[in-house]
């Protein structure tokens, strides 16, 4: 950062990093002259209107216009709506849930534009690969989003183990008679020993990989753009190809972007290949998964799942599959896996923590990189 009359590097302090991150303390300027006043950056909030107050805890709020001069008091839905002079002087879009587009268009009317702070989890709906190629540093809250989506799959796979959601619900529907669960007939019952196959080495499947390490339960993952190096550092055995983890996991957790490869990589023959009584989880994407292909397999009894999210979302009102659910075959959730509630404030400390390096002149811990679009979320 540069104080604005003599653009001379301002000195910076490093305390209480939050997500590993660096804090930077802005200090006086080192030319030592008294009238220099230290430039903070013009950002523009884009995102719902009501989104902030939910995002941001006051003391958050606060240290949001420390760090930043807004540009309007309240946030955007539609650039077209931002007078030029205004947009001319913004540095930094801090977006959210229900941005407008950020784009060509966007940037030729904000010359100033150098950094977009998405406070939330993925940018693809948002940006456009134009900002990239213009030299636009944008970065996203991913991993914060990540640490809600991780504690839920470990949750489903812990309780999936033992098949807690079947047997509530026989529990209820047998309430008139003496339920009792006998589980020294059931040797596969639990989660001692049981392999769970992780899908993607993405920010939630490495949060769900360090989570199952508090257990007794082995990890192989799946990722083609992972070494075995990587793999390594990561404490787990790397699968050859996604057929050999499917057909040797008694729980599968999915975790990969959706891009045009990775699209219905889960079919017929990838779910035929699945142990009698294995469990699919999916808080990912719902077009990872072919949706009448795992549809047919669920009706046999064979498997179970956890889906958060599905392909349609919401499913059809006919759809099979609300009836499983009725059984404790599936568990379907309305995709509330990632942050709500009081964990979009950990996304905001996120943002807070990017903000802060952009200011002191430092890259993203968290960027998005123009040549790996293609293959992230």
């Amino acid at each position: 950062m540069r104080c604005r009359p003599c653009r001379t590097p301002v000195r910076l302090c490093r305390r209480n990093p939050p997500f590993g991150l660096t804090r930077a303390t802005p200090r006086r300027c080192s030319c030592g002259n008294r009238g220099c006043a230290m430039r903070r950056p013009v950002a523009l909030l884009a995102m719902r209107r009501e989104l902030p107050t939910q995002l941001f805890t006051a003391d958050q709020w606060r240290q949001l216009n420390q760090l930043v001069d807004l540009a309007t008091p309240e946030p955007v839905q539609d650039f077209a709506d931002v007078p030029d002079r205004v947009l001319a002087e913004v540095e930094v879009v801090i977006s959210g849930w229900k941005a407008p587009q950020m784009d060509a268009a966007l940037v030729r009317r904000a010359p100033a534009l150098r950094a977009i702070v998405h406070v939330a989890g993925t940018v693809k709906p948002y940006v456009d690969r134009e900002v990239w190629y213009r030299g636009i540093a944008v970065t996203s809250c991913a991993a914060a989003n990540a640490v809600a989506t991780a504690e839920f799959t470990l949750g489903a796979i812990l309780l999936s183990g033992k098949r807690i959601f079947e047997y509530a619900c026989n529990y209820v529907a047998d309430r008139a008679k003496t339920y009792k669960v006998n589980p020294p007939a059931w040797p596969w019952l639990g989660n001692y020993g049981r392999q769970v196959g992780i899908v993607g080495a993405s920010w939630v499947g490495r949060r769900v990989i360090k989570l199952l390490q508090a257990h007794d339960m082995p990890v192989r993952l799946y990722d083609p753009y992972l070494s075995r190096a990587e793999a390594d550092r990561l404490g787990v055995e790397l699968a050859p190809d996604l057929v050999d983890l499917l057909s040797t996991c008694d729980i599968v957790s999915l975790h990969a972007p959706l891009t045009d490869e990775t699209r219905g990589m889960v079919g017929a023959s990838e779910l035929a290949a699945m142990p009698d009584g294995s469990v699919l989880i999916n808080t990912a994407r719902g077009g990872l998964v072919d949706t009448e292909a795992l549809t047919a397999e669920l009706l046999t009894g064979r498997l179970t799942a956890v889906l958060d999210v599905t392909e349609p979302e919401p499913l059809p009102a006919d759809s099979p599959l609300y009836k499983l659910a009725e059984r404790g075959t599936v568990l379907l959730t309305p995709h509330v896996a990632g942050s709500l509630g009081g964990e979009l404030h950990r996304m905001a400390e996120y943002a807070l923590a990017e903000l802060r390096c952009y200011t002191a002149g430092w890259p993203f811990h968290g960027a998005h990189l123009a040549e790996n679009l293609d293959i992230s979320a």
